[in-house]
């Protein structure tokens, strides 16, 4: 959990003036736990799954590294820095990784009321994760990559899609025409994308989520995001504002206000 915590710290940086230019802009959307007994039920709400993916080989290879003790200044071109690596440059899951997704498979099916549509990061682990977590519905609703879910990208090269028809041979059951590159043009070799450029991707994500037509929906997606979300897009509770650990599931009801 320390390292959790370290990164936790890392990435709120920025988190403020995300969160101020977020509380600007037209589109509120509040936030409360699926089980919560008040949570809104009118027509401006959707029931949105949020998984964060499981282990990647990037994550392992920086759980390595601290313990080898290697430190390392965040998001540079630091020697020391694993997430630099060309091997791992968007990182598939791993094994441990493959089965804390396989294990969010019993909670879908469990689900009352199934999502009807699933939205993918098009990173590899990602597309892995989701592809497992939400196995049995696969062939049967929409799914579709989406570039503004994405994790916070730059420097890092785990954080660089592979080109788009690498990843549409790979992952045939995914929809890529919403992915307008063949090569990754978003990524930025040189910084990293502020709390505000990912609040702001994030935000184009919700108007596109707000005029679809689901009610239900899945959202395989990565930490850094995930905690922007819940920081600076959505307004809720503070215990949907943690960290989200690998292959970790949260189920919120979102209520879009104008």
């Amino acid at each position: 959990m320390a390292t959790a915590k370290s990164e936790v710290a890392e990435h709120m940086e920025g988190m403020e003036d995300a969160l101020a230019k977020m509380q600007s802009l037209p589109l509120k959307i509040k936030a409360c736990w699926s089980t919560n007994p008040n949570a809104p039920t009118n027509k401006s709400t959707k029931t949105v799954h949020f998984v964060r993916h499981g282990q990647g080989f990037h994550n392992l290879a920086a759980d390595i590294a601290r313990k080898n003790g290697k430190t390392w200044i965040p998001h540079t071109l630091d020697e020391n820095n694993p997430y630099i690596m060309p091997e791992i440059l968007d990182a598939p899951l791993t094994e441990r990784g493959r089965q804390e997704a396989i294990s969010l498979q019993e909670t879908v099916n469990q689900m009352k009321d199934k999502p009807e549509l699933i939205v993918f990061s098009p990173h590899c682990r990602a597309l892995q994760t989701g592809l497992l977590v939400f196995e049995e519905l696969e062939g049967n609703i929409p799914y579709l990559a989406h570039e503004m879910v994405r994790e916070q990208f730059g420097v890092h090269v785990c954080d660089k899609r592979r080109p788009k028809s690498r990843q549409e041979k790979e992952f045939r059951a995914v929809d890529f025409s919403m992915i307008e590159t063949e090569e990754d043009v978003l990524f930025l070799s040189d910084r990293r994308e502020t709390k505000v450029e990912v609040a702001t991707r994030a935000y184009k994500f919700f108007e596109w989520l707000e005029s679809r037509p689901e009610k239900h929906i899945g959202v395989a997606s990565h930490s850094a995001w995930l905690l922007t979300v819940f920081n600076a897009n959505l307004e809720c509770e503070e215990s949907l504002k943690a960290w989200f650990e690998t292959g970790e599931m949260r189920s919120v009801v979102l209520e879009f206000c104008r």
